[in-house]
């Protein structure tokens, strides 16, 4: 590849209307996140609007890089609400890469990629299609109820330090 250039990258747009979950309410909120998006920034646009009841529903988007933000932000956001209903779908997008050669008579090289993408959509109000893949439900359940007790089974048991080795001073060495 010394032989080349990169040139200009075209990536499939990613849409609104062609997010990839059923029945998806006129009025969400679409958080598309970035590498270089900051969670706090993301966090507190995304509170505000729930807490001014302006959306019940939030559709976060990741892509590549982005993802685990993505995921984290959603959990926080879920967690902080104590959101009950939550549907995630796993999707791709794809890239075209043109590279452009520095010789002449080298052809001109175009790489096609296909980026992951995740859409987590979370409700307040009740979701209509409950069976649908991704669908994911507290049942009632609130997130950081006190009382809770950690179940650490009899084969799980808590970390241990162990005691450093020590070396006996008159133990002759074979």
């Amino acid at each position: 590849m010394e032989n080349y250039f990169k040139g200009k990258n075209v990536e499939e747009e990613l849409e609104r209307n062609k997010i990839p979950i059923k029945d998806l309410p006129t009025d969400f909120l679409w958080m598309q996140v970035k590498g270089g998006s900051k969670m706090s920034n993301l966090l507190a646009h995304a509170s505000g609007i729930l807490e001014d009841k302006a959306a019940s529903s939030v559709v976060w988007t990741g892509t590549g890089v982005a993802i685990p933000k993505a995921i984290s932000c959603a959990e926080i956001l879920k967690r902080q609400f104590s959101i009950e209903h939550q549907v995630t779908k796993l999707t791709f997008k794809k890239v075209e890469e043109y590279w452009e050669p520095k010789i002449d008579g080298l052809e001109k090289i175009i790489v096609k990629r296909e980026i992951p993408v995740i859409h987590i959509f979370l409700s307040i109000d009740e979701i209509q299609d409950k069976n649908q893949i991704g669908y994911q439900s507290l049942k009632g359940k609130k997130f950081w109820q006190k009382g809770q007790t950690s179940t650490i089974s009899k084969n799980q048991q808590p970390y241990k330090t162990k005691k450093p080795f020590k070396h006996k001073k008159n133990q002759v060495e074979p």
